[in-house]
C-alpha cells in the first residue's frame, strides 16, 4: 500500500494521510445534511409530492457517491481529492430544473446521467481540455462567483433573512422569528470559528445549531442516533424512467445538460489545480494523470444519478485535508470509508431543518464569490459578460441563464472592440446554441 501511493516519495505516513481524509470529511461532511434538504425542497411548503424527492434516499445517494467518488480518485487518480454532490449544481437541479420548469426530477437525475456520460467522453477522447481552454479565464470565474451569488440568496431565503415583498420583489424579513434567529446564530458561530480557521467550521456550525435548536425545541430531538441504512428504492433507477416520456425531449432540457456539463467542468479544473497546486503535485504547471482524476468524475457522477443525487465533483474542501498533512490517494480512501460509515447515522441528521442548514450555504457563497478579484474589471468587453453572467444567476434563479448571458454577450463585446480574432471559435459555436436557447426557452 505504501509503495502504491508512493509514501516515501511524497514524504507522508499512515497517520498524516488518515488524519488529513478525517479532516476533509469533517469540512465536507456538511452535504450530508445540506444536499437531502436542497434536493427534496424541504424549505418548499405547497409543493406536489411527485416533485419532491425522499430524503432518506438522496441521504444515501449522496454517500454513496461521495464514496464511490473518492475511492476511485484515491485508487486510479492517487490524489488527495474527495468528491460529492456539488454545492450549485445541486441548487440548479432543485430550485431550477424542478421548480422553476416544473420537470419530474426523474428528469433532472436524467439531465445529470447524460452530462456525465459527455464527461467521461470527452475525458477519455481528450476534447475536454480543449472545451476548458476555449472557455476565457473570466467567464469561468464569473460562473463560479455568480453560482456563490446564487447559493447566498437560496441560504438567506431559507433562513427567513430575505423574503418575498410585492413592492421590491424581495425585503427583509422577520428578524425576531425564532428559527430566523436559529440561522443566524448559525451563521455567527459558523463565522467565528472560520475566522479562527477551524478546520470543519461549516459541519460544527450545523451540529451546534441543531443542539440549540433542540434546547430551544425549535428542532425534534431524534429518538436516536444511529439507525438502519434507509431504502434508496425511491430514487435508484428513477434516472431511466425519464427516457421513456416524450416531454423529456425539449431544447430546455438540452440548455440544462449543456449547464451541468459547463458547471462540472469549471467546478472540477479549478479545484483540481487548486487543491493539486496546494499539495506540490503540480508538475512544470500541469496536472498529472489529470485524465485520471476526472474520469473518477464523471464516473461517480453517473453512480450518483442512478442512485438519485445531483452531479457529483470535487471538494475545494479537501484542501483542508491538504493542509492536515494529505498528500495521497490514501486519505481520499479514509474519507470514503467515514462516509460510508455515516450512512448509519440518518435518524441523528434527518432532524436537521432548513434554518440549520442556510448558513452552510451562505457561506459556501461567500468562499466562491472570492473569484471575483480575479476579473479584470477594468476592462469593459470582459466586465459586461462577466457581471451578466454573475447577475443574472441570482436574479433569475437559473445558472444555465447566467452562463447563456455571458456566453453570448462575450464574443459581441469582443468583436465591437475589434477583438475578433482573439475569441475561440468554439465560443461563436456556443454563442450560436445558447441564442437558440432564449429562442427556444419557452417551448
Amino acid at each position: 500500500m505504501k509503495k502504491y501511493f508512493e509514501f516515501d516519495k511524497l514524504g507522508t505516513n499512515y497517520r498524516r494521510e488518515f488524519i488529513g481524509g478525517m479532516t476533509t470529511f469533517l469540512a465536507m461532511a456538511y452535504i450530508l445534511i445540506v444536499n437531502p434538504n436542497v434536493l427534496t425542497l424541504a424549505d418548499i411548503q405547497d409543493l406536489p409530492e411527485a416533485l419532491r424527492m425522499d430524503a432518506g434516499a438522496v441521504f444515501v445517494a449522496t454517500a454513496l457517491a461521495a464514496a464511490v467518488g473518492s475511492i476511485i480518485m484515491g485508487l486510479i487518480g492517487k490524489y488527495p481529492i474527495a468528491l460529492a454532490p456539488g454545492m450549485g449544481l445541486n441548487a440548479f437541479f432543485a430550485y431550477t430544473v424542478v421548480l422553476s420548469h416544473g420537470a419530474p426530477w426523474q428528469h433532472a437525475l436524467a439531465a445529470v446521467f447524460i452530462s456525465s456520460v459527455f464527461f467521461l467522453l470527452l475525458t477519455i477522447t481528450g476534447w475536454r481540455e480543449k472545451l476548458i481552454n476555449a472557455i476565457p479565464v473570466e467567464l469561468k470565474h464569473a460562473v463560479g462567483a455568480g453560482i456563490g451569488l446564487f447559493i447566498t440568496f437560496i441560504g438567506l431565503k431559507n433562513a427567513g433573512i430575505i423574503v418575498d415583498n410585492p413592492a421590491t420583489l424581495v425585503g427583509l424579513g422577520d428578524l425576531t422569528n425564532a428559527h430566523t434567529l436559529l440561522a443566524l446564530f448559525g451563521l455567527l458561530i459558523t463565522v467565528i470559528m472560520l475566522t479562527r480557521g477551524i478546520h470543519g467550521a461549516v459541519f460544527f456550525g450545523i451540529i451546534i445549531s441543531v443542539i440549540v435548536g433542540m434546547v430551544f425545541n425549535l428542532i425534534d430531538t431524534p429518538e436516536k442516533v444511529v439507525g438502519a441504512v434507509p431504502s434508496v428504492a425511491p430514487t435508484f433507477g428513477a434516472v431511466f424512467t425519464a427516457f421513456g416520456d416524450p416531454s423529456f425531449y425539449t431544447s430546455t432540457m438540452l440548455g440544462i445538460i449543456l449547464t451541468f456539463l459547463f458547471v462540472d467542468f469549471f467546478d472540477n479544473a479549478g479545484t483540481l489545480v487548486a487543491v493539486a497546486n496546494q499539495a506540490g503535485l503540480m508538475k512544470e504547471n500541469k496536472l498529472p494523470r489529470a485524465g485520471r482524476a476526472l474520469f473518477a468524475d464523471s464516473i461517480a457522477s453517473l453512480v450518483g444519478s442512478i442512485f438519485g443525487t445531483s452531479t457529483t465533483t470535487s471538494y475545494i474542501e479537501s484542501s483542508a485535508g491538504v493542509a492536515s498533512g494529505a498528500r495521497s490517494g490514501f486519505a481520499s480512501l479514509v474519507t470514503a470509508g467515514f462516509f460510508l460509515l455515516s450512512l448509519f447515522f440518518f435518524p441523528l441528521l434527518s432532524v436537521v431543518t432548513s434554518a440549520v442548514t442556510a448558513p452552510a450555504l451562505i457561506i459556501v457563497g461567500v468562499l466562491m464569490v472570492s473569484s471575483l478579484g480575479k476579473i479584470e474589471w477594468s476592462r469593459f468587453e470582459i466586465a459586461v459578460p462577466s457581471f451578466l453572467t454573475m447577475i443574472s444567476m441570482p436574479l433569475s434563479s437559473s445558472i444555465a441563464t447566467g452562463i447563456a448571458a455571458g456566453f453570448i454577450f462575450y464574443p459581441i463585446t469582443m468583436i465591437v472592440k475589434g477583438k475578433s480574432k482573439e475569441v475561440h471559435p468554439i465560443m461563436y459555436l456556443f454563442f450560436v446554441i445558447f441564442v437558440l436557447y432564449f429562442v427556444f426557452l419557452t417551448e
